[in-house]
Protein backbone atom coordinates (compact mmCIF):
# COMPACT_ATOMS: atom_id res chain seq x y z
CA UNK A 1 0.00 0.00 0.00
CA UNK A 2 2.89 2.22 0.75
CA UNK A 3 4.29 1.75 -2.92
CA UNK A 4 1.31 3.63 -4.22
CA UNK A 5 1.96 6.49 -1.89
CA UNK A 6 3.89 9.46 -4.05
CA UNK A 7 5.29 11.11 -0.59
CA UNK A 8 3.63 11.83 3.19
CA UNK A 9 2.15 15.14 2.99
CA UNK A 10 1.34 14.86 6.85
CA UNK A 11 2.86 12.70 9.71
CA UNK A 12 1.36 11.18 12.53
CA UNK A 13 3.09 13.55 14.65
CA UNK A 14 1.86 16.75 12.61
CA UNK A 15 -2.02 15.28 12.55
CA UNK A 16 -2.22 14.79 16.71
CA UNK A 17 -0.37 18.04 17.20
CA UNK A 18 -2.80 20.15 15.41
CA UNK A 19 -6.12 17.88 16.04
CA UNK A 20 -5.51 18.34 20.05
CA UNK A 21 -5.03 22.33 19.15
CA UNK A 22 -7.87 22.37 17.56
CA UNK A 23 -9.89 20.18 20.16
CA UNK A 24 -8.16 23.10 22.84
CA UNK A 25 -9.37 25.76 20.66
CA UNK A 26 -13.23 24.34 20.41
CA UNK A 27 -13.50 23.90 23.69
CA UNK A 28 -12.88 27.19 24.26
CA UNK A 29 -14.78 28.50 21.94
CA UNK A 30 -18.32 26.36 22.85
CA UNK A 31 -17.68 26.32 26.84
CA UNK A 32 -21.33 26.12 28.01
CA UNK A 33 -22.90 25.85 24.63
CA UNK A 34 -23.17 21.63 24.55
CA UNK A 35 -22.17 21.50 20.84
CA UNK A 36 -23.02 18.74 18.71
CA UNK A 37 -20.40 17.17 16.61
CA UNK A 38 -21.99 15.76 12.78
CA UNK A 39 -19.64 13.80 10.83
CA UNK A 40 -19.83 13.55 7.61
CA UNK A 41 -19.13 9.86 6.42
CA UNK A 42 -17.26 8.10 5.78
CA UNK A 43 -13.64 10.52 5.79
CA UNK A 44 -14.13 11.83 8.87
CA UNK A 45 -14.38 9.04 11.31
CA UNK A 46 -11.20 8.62 11.94
CA UNK A 47 -10.52 12.88 12.36
CA UNK A 48 -13.56 12.88 14.37
CA UNK A 49 -12.66 10.35 16.89
CA UNK A 50 -9.69 12.54 17.74
CA UNK A 51 -10.75 15.57 17.72
CA UNK A 52 -13.78 14.08 20.06
CA UNK A 53 -11.06 13.09 22.32
CA UNK A 54 -9.43 16.65 22.41
CA UNK A 55 -12.56 18.54 23.34
CA UNK A 56 -13.17 18.46 26.90
CA UNK A 57 -16.71 20.06 27.56
CA UNK A 58 -20.16 18.18 26.87
CA UNK A 59 -20.50 17.64 23.57
CA UNK A 60 -23.05 15.07 21.89
CA UNK A 61 -22.41 13.56 18.52
CA UNK A 62 -24.08 12.82 15.57
CA UNK A 63 -23.42 11.37 11.78
CA UNK A 64 -25.22 12.26 8.07
CA UNK A 65 -23.51 10.28 5.06
CA UNK A 66 -23.66 11.81 1.62
CA UNK A 67 -22.57 11.10 -1.57
CA UNK A 68 -21.11 13.97 -4.39
CA UNK A 69 -18.06 12.37 -5.82
CA UNK A 70 -17.33 9.85 -8.46
CA UNK A 71 -14.11 8.67 -9.00
CA UNK A 72 -11.49 11.73 -7.90
CA UNK A 73 -13.88 14.51 -8.58
CA UNK A 74 -17.19 16.07 -7.33
CA UNK A 75 -20.28 15.45 -9.65
CA UNK A 76 -21.69 18.52 -8.36
CA UNK A 77 -25.33 16.66 -6.94
CA UNK A 78 -25.44 16.32 -3.54
CA UNK A 79 -27.14 12.84 -2.12
CA UNK A 80 -28.24 12.71 2.04
CA UNK A 81 -27.87 8.65 2.25
CA UNK A 82 -28.26 8.84 6.32
CA UNK A 83 -29.81 11.60 8.17
CA UNK A 84 -29.46 12.67 11.91
CA UNK A 85 -30.85 11.04 14.04
CA UNK A 86 -31.64 14.02 16.63
CA UNK A 87 -33.58 17.28 16.81
CA UNK A 88 -30.94 20.06 16.15
CA UNK A 89 -33.45 23.07 16.51
CA UNK A 90 -31.73 25.84 19.07
CA UNK A 91 -28.36 23.28 19.09
CA UNK A 92 -24.79 24.36 18.23
CA UNK A 93 -23.58 21.94 15.06
CA UNK A 94 -19.78 21.31 14.14
CA UNK A 95 -19.93 19.88 11.25
CA UNK A 96 -16.80 17.60 10.63
CA UNK A 97 -15.35 17.32 7.41
CA UNK A 98 -12.22 15.28 6.52
CA UNK A 99 -11.60 17.25 3.68
CA UNK A 100 -13.38 20.93 2.22
CA UNK A 101 -12.08 21.16 -1.28
CA UNK A 102 -14.84 22.32 -3.82
CA UNK A 103 -17.31 22.98 -0.65
CA UNK A 104 -20.24 22.04 -2.75
CA UNK A 105 -20.88 19.33 -0.02
CA UNK A 106 -20.28 21.14 2.95
CA UNK A 107 -21.95 24.47 1.39
CA UNK A 108 -24.92 21.79 0.40
CA UNK A 109 -24.79 20.64 4.41
CA UNK A 110 -25.06 23.90 5.51
CA UNK A 111 -28.34 24.93 3.76
CA UNK A 112 -30.08 21.72 4.07
CA UNK A 113 -29.15 21.82 8.17
CA UNK A 114 -30.02 25.64 8.75
CA UNK A 115 -33.51 25.17 7.97
CA UNK A 116 -33.97 22.87 11.01
CA UNK A 117 -33.12 26.37 12.98
CA UNK A 118 -29.79 25.15 14.85
CA UNK A 119 -28.34 28.28 16.87
CA UNK A 120 -25.39 28.05 15.02
CA UNK A 121 -23.40 26.09 12.14
CA UNK A 122 -19.59 25.92 12.33
CA UNK A 123 -16.87 23.81 10.15
CA UNK A 124 -14.12 21.83 11.31
CA UNK A 125 -12.30 20.30 8.53
CA UNK A 126 -8.66 18.48 8.82
CA UNK A 127 -7.67 19.69 5.86
CA UNK A 128 -8.95 22.16 3.45
CA UNK A 129 -7.96 22.66 -0.11
CA UNK A 130 -8.92 25.93 -1.07
CA UNK A 131 -7.08 25.64 -4.74
CA UNK A 132 -10.08 23.57 -5.46
CA UNK A 133 -13.29 25.89 -4.07
CA UNK A 134 -16.20 25.94 -6.33
CA UNK A 135 -18.66 27.17 -3.09
CA UNK A 136 -18.05 30.16 -1.25
CA UNK A 137 -17.50 28.31 1.89
CA UNK A 138 -14.45 28.58 4.61
CA UNK A 139 -14.03 26.35 7.76
CA UNK A 140 -13.75 28.03 10.74
CA UNK A 141 -11.50 24.94 12.46
CA UNK A 142 -9.28 24.01 9.69
CA UNK A 143 -6.02 21.47 10.71
CA UNK A 144 -4.04 22.07 7.65
CA UNK A 145 -4.03 24.25 4.08
CA UNK A 146 -2.62 21.49 1.05
CA UNK A 147 -1.76 21.62 -2.42
CA UNK A 148 -3.99 20.39 -5.12
CA UNK A 149 -2.83 16.60 -4.76
CA UNK A 150 -4.92 13.57 -4.35
CA UNK A 151 -4.70 12.79 -1.01
CA UNK A 152 -4.74 9.66 1.09
CA UNK A 153 -4.26 8.33 4.74
CA UNK A 154 -6.02 9.28 8.37
CA UNK A 155 -9.21 8.44 6.97
CA UNK A 156 -9.11 9.78 3.37
CA UNK A 157 -9.87 7.47 0.23
CA UNK A 158 -9.68 6.61 -3.10
CA UNK A 159 -12.11 3.67 -4.17
CA UNK A 160 -11.94 2.99 -0.40
CA UNK A 161 -8.17 1.72 0.01
CA UNK A 162 -6.04 3.73 2.10
CA UNK A 163 -8.30 5.15 4.66
CA UNK A 164 -5.74 3.26 7.28
CA UNK A 165 -2.65 5.21 6.74
CA UNK A 166 -2.03 6.71 9.96
CA UNK A 167 -0.57 9.58 8.01
CA UNK A 168 -1.83 11.86 4.78
CA UNK A 169 0.09 11.01 2.32
CA UNK A 170 -0.15 12.21 -1.83
CA UNK A 171 -1.43 9.68 -4.23
CA UNK A 172 0.79 8.52 -6.89
CA UNK A 173 -0.96 10.11 -9.95
CA UNK A 174 -0.63 6.56 -12.42
CA UNK A 175 -2.99 4.75 -8.95
CA UNK A 176 -5.99 7.07 -10.18
CA UNK A 177 -5.56 8.20 -13.42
Amino acid sequence: MTKDIERVLLSEEEIRAKVTEIGKQISQDFHGKNPIFIGVLKGCFIFMADLMRNVDIPCSMDFMAVSSYSGTSSTGAVKINKDLSEDIAGRHLILVEDILDSGVTLNYLKQYLTVRQPASIHIATLLDKPARRKADIQPDYSCFKVPDAFVVGYGLDYNERYRNLPYIGILKPEIYS
